[in-house]
Formats: structure tokens, sequence, C-alpha cells
């Protein structure tokens, strides 16, 4: 059966992810749609053979000791990020197709404010949405623009590495989470050591690297990172709630000094069945909602965002609306 996925990886480049269970049928997703292939079925054995050609001795032990397992593999010269688990019925993988050649800005049709950030020297920029949205290919696009166009030292640190990144005007060290270190808040603490100008953090999940992301874009550098929130109100909420009750008016003003740009994306199907396409908020953080996030009045920010638009902010409703408009997308896009 790997050779029926190796087969469906080359053949078929819109699937995003390949969700294989042990005594069930090879799925995958493709255009947001999950596909089921009937009489295809996968067995633990398959899964076993998958993890021995990808993974050492001390990995495959790691992965039956916990019950899951994140790493890189690779099918029919393809990198996928991949999880494993358990499940009731044995082994299951979810597979997510790695694009290893990093994309540029322009084929992504980003908003042009985003290009405000390859001269940005410091702050925080928050790149928000679900899993599937897109986000690390944003990121990645604009760090492959920055590389290409000025002299900068770039560390990113990733949970796996996906894009591959070579020196080109910058120099680039990537890290991958359970391989080159031992979690985000390690590496971003020697980061700040390693004479950084751009760091690239895959995911801030907890509180310590959360705190040194805010102190390393408050101390000169720009910062990069992702959540999975949804819209710039909801994502200031999220990294404040993560502090204790008592400490939270000092990472209000932190955030509101640190804070450079969230960036909330989702994804559509085109109309036309070609692919996907992006919608993005923007939220810039300008004087009026520096203020408004100091004062815990964050439920008013959307409110600065509609009078901004000459900044290059952007809502959400309206970046569907207009795609909608130019008959990118279909009108049922406003109920996803």
């Amino acid at each position: 059966m790997l050779e029926k996925i190796n087969q469906l990886a080359l053949e078929k480049k819109d699937i995003s992810d390949f969700h294989l269970r042990g005594g069930s049928d090879i799925a995958y997703r493709e255009l947001g749609d999950i596909i089921t292939i009937p009489d295809s079925k996968i067995t633990d054995e398959n899964l076993n053979e998958l993890l021995k050609k990808n993974c050492s001795e001390e990995e495959i032990v790691k992965f039956e000791k916990d019950k899951e397992f994140d790493t890189g593999i690779m099918l029919a010269d393809m990198r996928f990020r991949a999880n494993f688990y358990k499940t009731l019925n044995g082994t299951g993988a979810v597979l997510r197709r790695v694009e290893t050649k990093a994309p540029s800005m322009d084929k992504l049709n980003l908003p042009p404010v985003l290009y405000q950030l390859l001269d940005a020297h410091k702050g925080l920029v928050l790149v928000t949405g679900p899993t599937g949205s897109g986000k690390s290919t944003t990121l990645a696009a604009i760090i492959n623009q920055i590389n290409e166009q000025r002299p900068a030292n770039i560390i990113t640190i990733e949970d796996p590495v996906e894009f591959i990144h070579h020196d080109q005007k910058s120099i680039v060290s990537q890290r991958q989470v359970g391989k080159q270190t031992l979690s985000f808040a390690n590496a971003l603490r020697a980061a700040l050591r390693e004479d950084p100008d751009v760091i690239l953090v895959g995911e801030l999940r907890d509180l310590e690297t959360i705190s040194l992301a805010l102190t390393a874009a408050e101390t000169g550098h720009l910062v990069f990172g992702t959540l999975h929130t949804s819209g710039a109100p909801n994502t200031i909420n999220r990294i404040i709630d993560v502090f204790p009750p008592e400490q939270q008016s000092q990472i209000r003003a932190q955030i509101a000094e640190s804070l450079h740009m969230v960036v909330t994306q989702k994804l559509f199907k085109k109309k036309d069945g070609s692919g996907r396409v992006g919608a993005f908020e923007i939220m810039l953080c300008n004087a009026p909602i520096k203020n408004l996030i100091r004062d815990a009045k964050i439920h008013q920010i959307h409110s600065v965002m509609q009078t901004a638009t000459r900044e290059g902010m952007v809502q959400m409703e309206k970046s569907i609306e207009d795609l909608i408009a130019s008959g990118t997308i279909a009108q049922s896009a406003k109920n996803e």
C-alpha cells in the first residue's frame, strides 16, 4: 500500500494530507475535502515499515513510550510532516505534504501591506488561523524574500522543519525541535545569544516561549510566530491569558510595545477548481491600538481597524467579499 501512497503523492499535487490508520482504507485531504479510497486497507505493518525507513531506533522507542510522535518523512522523493499516533485499532499517521522550495510572496497573492515586513527590523509578527490555513507557507515566503533582499542573520525554530532555506543575501540557520533542540523555549533562549536579526518561532505554545518571543521583539529583533487563533483581538487575549492574573497588566504593556502586526488567514476553494486562495485579516499595531491594549479595551480593536484601511488594515469579512466580487470564490464561502 505504500506504493499506492507514493503514486497518489506524485499524481495528485492538490493533496495536502494523507490519513493512514491500521485496518482502515487510505484517506487523503484534497482542496479541503477528505476522500477515502475503497479497498485500500493500510496495515500496522505498513506503518511500522514507514517508521523504520524514516526514523532511528531511539525515535521508534520514543513513539512506543509516548504513544505519539512528530517527525519528517520522505515519500516519492517528497517531504512530509508526519504525526504517528496510537488508536483503538492500532497505529495511525497523518502525513502533511511539505513543499521544500519556499514560495514567492507574489505567487501567494499576499496583501500589499505584508511587503512592509521586508524592511522591518524589530517587533513581533503573529500569523494566525486554523490548522491547514497556510500559516507556514506565508511565513516561509516572507523569510525567503528577506533572505533574497537584505543581509541578515535568520534563525528558524520549527517542529518539524518544512521549507528549506539556503543562504542568499542573508545567512539562515534552521533548527528542528526534538532533533537540533529540545524545545522552542530552549532554542529561543539560545537564539538571543546568537546575534540574530530575524527569528521564526514555528509555534508559540507556552508561557515561557511567548515571554521570550515578546522580550526578543522588544529588544530589537524581528520575531515571527504562529498561533491557532482567529482574529487580532482573540490572538492578543490568548497571549495575555497564558500569564497569571498578577502579570497581565505588565504583559499588556509589553505587547503594546513589541507587537507589530497580526495576520489572520483562511483558505478557500477557488470557484474554477484550480486550487485554493487565501483571505486575510491584517491588524497593524498603531498608536490607537497600542492604547487599547494597554487599557484592556481589546474588544474595541475591530472598530479601529475599520477606520484604518488607508494604513493597510484589512478585515476578514472585506477580504472574503473582495474574493467573491472578483469571482475567485463562490458566494457560499461566506458561510464557511
